[in-house]
């Protein structure tokens, strides 16, 4: 089952001004992903039950603290492997402490009430830049049958669960140059977003190079800081992309009211639906539950009616 809802606003926010930093980033500065391979313990007798990495993993750590065990004499079930993730936000300094993401890659029912133990989390180069540890908290629901909603045990969150030991350096207040890279390709937007700051610094500080890059050169009165900080925040006139948003997970579908469907016949599986009028994705939605479409069902037939032009909002799954 999924649920359906209805973003009323987001005609009319097609209507505001946008700033450069939610059409745009800063190349340069961005999030970093973090990975790790750890355990969480404590469980009550609902984690793997016959996966040999867990046991060879637990084997090792034992041996840290002088106890000698061979895995294959591990029975325990309250135990868990897992793979810890993480976001690394940009400028994060020592000390600093974000969430990550802890799911189970072994046969464990559920990872509820478990103690994650200290994993560290490294990015693409192999280096550690953070250590995670701490209580499991409960993320992310399920729908089954329309009843109430049940919490996914195997993928779990611990907020504020890891430390960054490690910051990732960048110098920025002594540049003298910055690009703007546009989150979407558009000559006319990257023109704007040019004309705008070189109005707004009644200079030449700014040239749009490419669809996407926007090159700019800091002012002499300026220190980068500062200068980005005016960028950012100066407004550009751009319509709103209509979007449908679907939370694979919870079986949720977010799309404005305004967002149609043309005409069109769909054969999917065991549905058949003909569209003899255009209709708005809500309502085809509502139709698609009073056939008890799966949100699987939902995402396949809304990708294929957005290949097939019969939907012209962008579709994004989470």
């Amino acid at each position: 089952m999924f649920r359906i809802v209805s973003l009323l606003f987001v005609l009319f926010l097609s209507l505001y001004a946008e700033k450069i930093k939610d059409i745009s980033s800063v190349v340069g500065v961005r999030d970093n992903q973090l990975i790790g391979y750890g355990l969480v313990v404590g469980l009550n007798g609902s984690g793997d039950s016959s996966s040999k990495f867990t046991n060879q993993t637990l084997s090792n750590l034992l041996k840290n603290v002088n106890v000698k065990l061979d895995p294959k004499d591990i029975k325990s079930k309250n135990v868990a492997a897992v793979m810890v993730t993480a976001t690394l936000p940009p400028f994060a300094r020592e000390g600093d402490k974000i969430d990550v993401t802890v799911s189970s890659i072994g046969d464990a029912k559920s990872l509820q009430g478990g103690m994650l133990l200290i994993t560290p989390l490294k990015g693409v180069n192999g280096k550690i830049y953070a250590l995670a540890q701490g209580p499991i908290t409960m993320g992310g629901f399920n729908l089954k049958g329309g009843k109430k909603q049940k919490h996914f045990t195997t993928t779990v969150k611990v907020i504020n669960g890891a430390t960054v030991e490690r910051a990732v350096v960048w110098d920025i207040y002594h540049q003298n140059f910055a690009t703007l890279s546009l989150k979407k390709s558009d000559f006319e937007l990257a023109v704007k977003i040019q004309n705008t700051i070189n109005n707004y610094f009644k200079e030449k500080v700014a040239v749009a190079v490419d669809p996407r890059t926007v090159q700019l050169k800091k002012p002499s009165n300026f220190s980068m800081p500062e200068f980005l900080a005016r960028v950012e925040n100066l407004n550009i006139n751009v319509p709103k992309d209509a979007v449908i948003v679907i939370d694979e997970r919870t079986g949720t579908v977010v799309a404005g009211s305004d967002i149609t469907v043309k005409p069109t016949v769909i054969m999917y599986g065991n549905f058949t639906i003909k569209i003899q009028k255009e209709t708005s994705v809500l309502e085809l939605t509502e139709d698609l539950q009073k056939v008890k479409a799966t949100p699987q069902d939902v995402i396949a037939i809304l990708e294929n009616l957005k290949t097939s032009n019969a939907i012209s909002a962008k579709i994004i799954v989470n």
